[in-house]
């Protein structure tokens, strides 16, 4: 498929076992970036299990653990072998997904092959699981000592009552314990079928060459036919779990974070990509540097360079954040209640509304330099039936009716939550 306006050609292909592969050559490129990703995150903890029919519920920080046991093999090294072929290898876990990535400058087929292959040959044994436990535990510790992070896990916490949003995505120091190998292997079966993932490698590479590696590899491979995944159902109020919360850790300066719990409704396709884009484009014109919400909290002194704001829409849950370091903590939550409290009255004009149109395309395009940016991007929306190709085009045509009736009903009183992290 070619898209003119983006200047970007992308192959696809479904393979018979259900992997859905996008391949992106970029000639004017020296590296590639391979990315091998499934729809599996933090939150699916539970769910029906393949070829049965009873839902389970397992330890919570099991799809952050199991990203972890992948990279351990009974007869090699797959952090060696991908260094061997000139490769720097990685893995992240979210909310949502789990994905396992390494960008080279050489090599590009050998590594994509490497890629496929540790993810999909699992080894998990007894004694290994039990020695990543001490591993993992000492990852939540070192978490557990940062403001920032604490900051938005408190944050979340105080937005969501009964949604697995609010579970730290590394578990607890008692669910990681509780981990079994049979554990693993229960989601992964479940989740790292092919039907479930997806491949993208973009940059310097030919494209047939790759296209006949990836296929031959994946029919030397065997995988069952599986029915769609059944993962739980949450219910979750509109209004947040807490209005405000506290925490204490040796900082120099207090930061706060103001929670925006977003509608409960669950979304897709479309839909998911319209909330995304007011959500993120409403948050950009009040609160960028040229906004002016950021230019009354900066005149005021209520924040400084660590201000920050994000939006996050995902098919089950979605919520923005405002935070900043700030010496008025009391001060900040109130005034940038107020201000959010305001945008029930304003509205946007039909030339405001094209300026922050352009705004937003100019920031797609301008980040679709990255290699990076372009395959999480692309595989992100790929889960929900987004085109990301068609995003521009997407966003040119967005009604400004749409836009301000969003505006006129996005913010209450009951859904705004803070989170202070102090000193004692």
């Amino acid at each position: 498929m070619t898209f003119d306006t983006i200047e970007e050609t992308i192959y696809t292909k479904k393979l018979p076992n259900g992997l859905h592969v996008f391949l992106l050559p970029k000639q004017d490129v020296s590296k590639v970036y391979g990315l091998f990703t499934t729809n599996y995150g933090s939150i699916d903890r539970t769910f029906t299990p393949i070829n049965e029919h009873e839902a389970v519920t397992v330890p919570d920080g099991i799809a952050h653990f199991l990203e972890h046991k992948l990279f351990e093999k009974e007869d090699y090294d797959v952090m060696s072998k991908f260094s061997k072929q000139s490769a720097s290898p990685n893995a992240f876990t979210s909310f949502t997904k789990t994905a396992y990535l390494f960008s080279t400058t050489d090599l590009a087929e050998k590594n994509v092959e490497t890629l496929l292959d540790f993810v999909q040959e699992p080894y998990f044994s007894d004694q290994s699981v039990e020695k990543e436990k001490g591993i993992i535990i000492q990852e939540l510790k070192m978490y557990e000592d940062q403001p920032d992070w604490r900051s938005y896990m408190g944050t979340i916490k105080n937005m969501f009552q009964n949604h697995p949003v609010n579970i730290d995505i590394i578990g607890t120091e008692s669910s990681i314990n509780a981990i079994t190998k049979e554990d693993l292997y229960t989601c992964y079966n479940t989740f790292y079928h092919p039907e479930n993932m997806a491949l993208f490698v973009v940059g310097n590479f030919d494209v047939d060459a790759m296209g006949t590696l990836i296929e031959d590899n994946q029919a030397n491979k065997d995988f069952t036919k599986v029915a769609p995944i059944d993962k739980g159902v949450y219910d979750e109020p509109e209004h947040v779990a807490t209005k405000e919360s506290v925490i204490h850790l040796p900082v120099s300066i207090p930061k706060v974070t103001i929670g925006i719990k977003e509608f409960a409704q669950r979304l897709h396709g479309e839909k998911l990509l319209k909330r995304e884009l007011f959500q993120t484009m409403i948050l950009d014109y009040y609160f960028s540097p040229s906004g002016t919400f950021y230019e009354q909290l900066y005149k005021e002194e209520l924040i400084d360079d660590s201000f920050d704001y994000s939006t996050n829409v995902e098919e089950s849950f979605s919520f923005s954040m405002i935070s900043s370091n700030t010496s008025e903590p009391d001060q900040f939550v109130k005034r940038v209640k107020e201000l959010l409290l305001s945008t029930t009255s304003d509205t946007i004009s039909e030339e405001t509304f094209e300026i922050m149109k352009k705004k937003r395309i100019g920031q797609i395009l301008r980040a679709m330099n990255s290699l990076e940016y372009v395959a999480n991007q692309y595989v992100h929306y790929h889960f929900v039936d987004v085109d990301f190709f068609q995003m521009t085009n997407f966003i040119e045509q967005l009604p400004l009716d749409d836009l301000n009736t969003f505006l006129a009903s996005w913010i209450n009183e009951d859904r705004l939550t803070a989170c202070k992290v102090e000193s004692k």
